[in-house]
């Protein structure tokens, strides 16, 4: 014992910069942990905590209860192994912890910073098992900002990069000591390789690169003439025999810990590979300036985000390993770092995926590109004979480029991930063009601060104040942790809050129209009371309800009252001129009552403080036709048609403003169009109607068979 402890301090003398990277590895660990317990719940938590709820009940029943294995058109998670998911509330369950979100985001930032370590561990093997370029990819990960604000909350896919971090060390250990691998790397490889299947069925992915690096590997040490031509056959069906049983206890594993796949070991785990495009649902996401839906999101979504966010240091460590890794020695572990990452961004490109949320979907892919940045700079530092360029180089040059995103780590904790880097302009050059904090981090310091500012002394027996979101998984859970007693959660959209009860409200920007929160004459709102930012620009607001004259107005409105409805619509207007729902309320009102004029000043006012929001594009558009000027109601459809290329309201007001002024070519060329994006039979009768009248008779016919056959 006393000899293998000299041992091991004779190691620390060997390489100064293993002693480096024990401490840092371990200072790390330490203050993400505690980092951990200021994060806020990410946007699926709640449903993965409740099918980790049903897995807990299938192993404790012994599979009788087999809810969690159980697909339906409505309920996909049964696709998912989330095996940390599930641990996680293992331990809530095992120690009686009420806190199921906490412990959730302490699991799952030890895996973060073991998919971290392990990035690390790669490089050092890589590098010929060297401390140093351990230490500049550790650091390089470390102060990755996306990747880090994710590893406080995001067991979704931070636990993926985790494990398939954990497999391409294995791999690498595996290739590097291939003929003569250990039992115990197979093991751990396969555990990896089990552990990354039963996070996402995507871990499967480990399995073919450990066969396509296997043959390259073996290709490179037959050339190498590591064995002799008579031992070749020999030692390649050694290769294929480790690999075969690797993959397989791998696999075995995966379906032991996951119970969808144990109901059809292989059904079931290859049928997920495409059963999830089946569920994939569209989701809006502000890119490049506008909201896009995430099904038709631009070819280079993915590339784009990964470029715009993460680290210059990775960057350039990364490109100077492109240039200097291709030596004898270094070519095979460069083509194996390289590929890793950018076959899963090309596959995305190629089928299209739908993706969203920046690249959070990819971020498995990510280890190897720190790897190769800090084998990159490890490469400087070798190449340099002089201390000074040794050091400036290798060492202070990647801390240089680091300087922005340590401080943004610093600065804007918990919400690492909302990050740009200086390429793209920072946060204040992404804001209103990007989503923001679109996995609702925030909400949890938004109710927060609800709860230790709201005044509830003045609350009658029963009364609770009422807290408004659209997102109440999070806001909902954390009033239950702290105060049920005077709190409860409500839902609302921030573009209809005017018409629900609340008296404060939590807003993430996400999903908000990018006009709208980019207008510093009506955002933030008049009655925010408080804003979570970061760097300065808002991610979600805190608002607090001063006057309920919106809400009176509403419920008069819906109960026919639409004198009381007007008086309250008025007051709430007098309080806060930008409020969108009395603006479009009192809009629909005055064109009920056939008051175009004043129809129009409610709607143009809308309009001017959002000129894409649609609803307000067409409330302005008709209020000018009921008005008879068709020019106008014209203009605004050329603003509507250029907003929403694919919305076809705006055709089908311009079709009708054409008819109004005689001018029939155009109302076809406008119904045309509509048809072309959206064929619906009113399209056509219309169509038809102007045909009739130009005395084509058969041109009309033909729309009315149309028009028949699409009812």
């Amino acid at each position: 014992m006393k000899a293998r402890l000299v041992q091991w301090m004779e190691s620390f003398r060997k390489d100064k910069f293993k002693l480096v990277f024990y401490l840092l590895a371990l200072a790390a660990f330490a203050l993400m942990v505690r980092g951990s317990f200021d994060a806020g719940m990410s946007g699926d938590e709640e449903v993965h905590n409740t099918q980790a709820a049903h897995i807990y009940d299938f192993y404790g029943s012994f599979g009788k209860d087999s809810t969690a294995a159980v697909l339906t058109p409505q309920y996909n998670l049964p696709l998912y192994g989330q095996v940390i998911d599930n641990f996680a509330y293992a331990l809530s369950q095992w120690f009686g912890i009420e806190d199921i979100m906490q412990v959730r985001h302490t699991v799952n930032t030890i895996c973060g910073w073991l998919a971290i370590l392990f990035t690390a561990l790669i490089a050092y093997r890589i590098a010929g098992r060297k401390y140093l370029p351990a230490t500049l990819t550790f650091i390089l990960f470390v102060f990755s900002p996306r990747f880090l604000g994710h590893s406080f909350n995001d067991l979704k896919d931070v636990n993926l990069v985790t494990f398939m971090a954990m497999g391409l060390f294995y791999m690498t250990v595996f290739l590097q000591d291939f003929p003569k691998v250990k039992v115990s790397t197979m093991v751990m490889l396969a555990i990896s390789i089990g552990l990354a299947m039963a996070v996402r069925v995507g871990g499967l992915i480990l399995i073919p690169y450990l066969g396509l690096f296997g043959l390259l590997r073996f290709w490179q040490l037959f050339r190498q003439k590591a064995f002799s031509k008579g031992t070749a056959g020999k030692e390649f069906w050694r290769l294929v025999k480790y690999g075969l049983l690797t993959s397989l206890g791998g696999y075995v594993l995966c379906v032991l810990l996951w119970p969808y796949a144990m109901k059809a070991p292989v059904d079931h785990v290859f049928g997920s590979l495409t059963s999830m495009n089946a569920f994939a649902i569209s989701i809006r996401q502000l890119f490049e300036g506008s909201m896009q839906m995430s099904s038709v999101l631009p070819w280079y979504y993915t590339p784009k985000f990964i470029f715009m966010t993460i680290p210059l240091a990775v960057m350039a460590g990364a490109l100077i390993d492109l240039v200097t890794g291709w030596t004898k020695e270094r070519w095979f572990w460069t083509v194996f770092l390289l590929f890793c990452f950018v076959f899963p961004v090309v596959w995305i490109v190629i089928t299209k995926a739908n993706v969203y949320g920046g690249w959070r979907h990819s971020m498995f892919c990510y280890p190897t590109l720190v790897a190769l940045a800090g084998l990159g700079f490890y490469s400087l530092y070798e190449r340099f004979r002089k201390p000074a360029l040794r050091w400036g180089l290798g060492v202070a040059l990647p801390m240089v480029l680091l300087i922005g995103p340590i401080r943004h780590v610093f600065a804007n904790h918990p919400y690492e991930y909302v990050y740009f880097n200086e390429l793209s302009g920072g946060i204040k050059n992404a804001y209103g063009r990007y989503e923001m904090d679109y996995y609702y981090h925030s909400t949890r310091e938004g109710t927060e601060w609800v709860m230790s500012h709201a005044d509830t002394s003045a609350l009658g027996p029963g009364e609770k104040i009422k807290i408004a979101t659209w997102h109440p998984s999070s806001v909902g859970y954390y009033v239950r942790l702290y105060d049920t007693a005077h709190f409860r959660c409500v839902f609302s959209r921030i573009y209809q809050m005017g018409n629900n009860d609340w008296d404060y409200a939590v807003f993430t920007i996400t999903g908000m129209n990018p006009e709208w929160i980019k207008n510093k004459e009506v955002f933030p709102p008049k009655n925010t009371v408080h804003t979570v930012d970061v760097d300065g620009v808002p991610i979600c607001i805190v608002l607090k309800r001063e006057d309920k004259s919106d809400l009176y107005g509403y419920q008069a409105m819906k109960a026919g009252k639409i004198d009381s409805a007007k008086m309250f619509y008025h007051r709430a207007y007098a309080y806060d001129p930008n409020n969108e729902q009395v603006l479009e309320n009192m809009a629909n009102i005055y064109l009920d009552e056939r008051k175009p004029d004043s129809a129009v000043f409610y709607a143009a006012r809308w309009v001017n403080n959002v000129p894409s929001n649609a609803t307000a594009l067409s409330l302005l558009a008709n209020a000018y036709m009921m008005k008879g000027d068709f020019s106008g109601a014209l203009g605004v459809t050329t603003q509507m048609k250029e907003y929403m290329p694919d919305d076809i309201n705006g055709y089908w007001i311009a079709a009708n403003c054409y008819l109004q002024q005689r001018n029939l070519q155009m109302a076809l060329n406008e119904l045309q169009a509509l048809v072309n994006i959206r064929p619906i039979p009113q399209a056509f009768q219309l169509m038809a109607q102007i045909y009739q009248a130009a005395g084509q008779a058969q041109a009309a016919q033909q729309c009315l068979n149309i028009a028949s056959q699409l009812r």
